[in-house]
């Protein structure tokens, strides 16, 4: 049972990865893309929350930082 759980933790924080990727490149080709902008601010709120802490030992704001250096290549 707990590795039902672990899966399920797991595939949360890579949707948000996922979403947060495609809305940094929705950002980069159209600047104002309010919808992109509002799913950037969730997943970074979501990486910093108590909830993420729970789901993971990662370091939400590692994480982050990543991804960010990973939207500036």
């Amino acid at each position: 049972m707990q590795r039902c759980w672990e899966d399920l933790a797991q595939a949360i924080i890579l949707q948000a990865v996922t979403d947060y990727r495609k809305a940094r490149k929705r950002v980069r080709t159209m600047p104002d893309q309010k919808a992109a902008q509002a799913t950037i601010r969730d997943v970074e709120r979501f990486f910093r929350s108590q909830y993420f802490a729970r789901l993971t030992d990662v370091d939400g704001e590692y994480l982050l930082r990543k991804l960010k250096e990973e939207a500036v290549l």
